[in-house]
């Protein structure tokens, strides 16, 4: 997968198209992401000890990842990802836009 928790994106298609938001969580056998304020559903909830009340609740939804592009750091546009092999050996994902690398 191209994007990773904790990453910035911007959504590229779908209701929420061009909303920004963190990743909360990645799924990759399932190929979606879940991102922080995007595709928010309400979803029943019975009665708990977390929840004692129950009731109508908000939450966010996965959505797949080909709707989501990484936001480069340099420019804050939405990038697409390249991958580069430092000279250390570490393999890192590098913005095709501005050539910067992503991971640190």
């Amino acid at each position: 997968m191209h994007v990773k928790k904790g990453d910035m994106v911007i959504v590229t298609a779908g209701k929420d198209k061009g909303k920004k938001g963190q990743v909360l969580a990645a799924l990759p056998k399932k190929d979606r992401v879940l991102v922080e304020g995007i595709n928010l559903v309400k979803k029943h909830a019975r009665p708990s000890q977390a929840n004692p009340q129950g009731g109508i609740v908000t939450q966010e939804a996965a959505i797949h990842v080909s709707n989501v592009s990484l936001i480069d750091p340099k420019t804050g546009k939405p990038t697409r990802v390249g991958y580069k092999v430092l000279e250390n050996g570490k393999k890192v994902r590098v913005a095709k836009k501005s050539g910067e690398v992503i991971d640190k």
